[in-house]
């Protein structure tokens, strides 16, 4: 099977490498063989701090990389938070936010941004809520859509993440059809996320045929558990297979918690021919 026959394979660093610090992960990736790697939004608030996008832009020039996938600011993660696109109070943070991730998908290229929708707040009705969420995300999509981006609608798993209202394959794609209405664009898409998905409940080749067009970016773990595939019930060389068959030539991305060290964990990828071959650099 030939480079063109293949989907681009990427590390997410928020997970993998994780046996080293944060900027040593671009190196690891590297010398792993990737050529790419995503991440979750790097810092802990939802403007950068001083040279802190010129610090991850160096780590990626460094290592060779392409940055193919980032987080908008989610809040507070390690205390449960989930996304503030849907918060009234927090609006001033997503637009700063906002900001800086035009600023770096300028300077990287970077063609997908995750926007976490929220968790609920017992005092705001749902309906404004929602109505927030959709113009904010609505926002993102318009303004990142000028620069060659799309802000991705993601799906986390029942049970898992609180209040967070978007759980399953169906109400995220509705999500994504009310952002591409409000913003008059087609830069929001799907995030399909194989860990999240099964732990929801969906049947992954279903929501391939059924929404492969609004797919615009893949996440591979097992479930339960979200460890490296091969470790659960999901069929992850299936589901690449699947989504090649219905069309989709985006990025795949492998995130996924590994139980042990990170460069142990791709024998999946013996069994996944669909996906780009890892090349260990000298």
């Amino acid at each position: 099977m030939n480079a063109e026959e293949r989907l681009p394979l990427v590390a997410n660093i928020s997970l993998l490498f994780a046996e080293v610090p944060y900027l040593e992960r671009f190196a690891r990736a590297a010398a792993a063989g990737f050529t790419a790697v995503e991440t979750w939004w790097p810092w802990s608030d939802p403007v950068p701090p001083p040279g802190g996008v010129d610090t991850l832009v160096a780590a990626l020039d460094d290592a060779g990389l392409r940055l193919a996938g980032c987080n908008l600011y989610g809040g507070d993660l390690p205390a449960g938070e989930r996304g503030i696109a849907c918060d009234p109070a927090r609006t001033e943070e997503f637009a700063a936010n906002l900001d800086a991730v035009v600023g770096i998908a300028r300077r990287t290229g970077c063609p997908v941004f995750n926007g976490l929708y929220g968790r609920r707040r017992p005092d705001v009705p749902v309906a404004e809520q929602d109505a927030l969420a959709v113009a904010q995300l609505a926002t993102a999509a318009r303004r990142l859509g000028e620069v060659g981006g799309t802000v991705l609608v993601e799906a986390l798993g029942r049970g898992l993440n609180g209040t967070y209202p978007v759980t399953n394959a169906q109400e995220a794609v509705a999500v994504v059809d009310r952002v591409r209405e409000t913003a008059g664009a087609d830069s929001a898409g799907f995030l399909f996320d194989t860990f999240h998905l099964t732990t929801s409940g969906d049947d992954l080749p279903q929501v391939i045929a059924d929404h492969v067009g609004v797919i615009a970016h893949v996440q591979v773990a097992d479930a339960p558990g979200r460890a490296q595939p091969g470790t659960g019930v999901v069929d992850v060389p299936g589901v690449v297979d699947a989504l090649w068959a219905a069309g989709y030539r985006g990025a795949v991305a492998a995130e996924y918690s590994p139980t042990v060290p990170t460069e142990q964990t791709f024998g999946w990828l013996d069994e996944t021919p669909r996906l780009a071959a890892l090349t260990p650099r000298a």
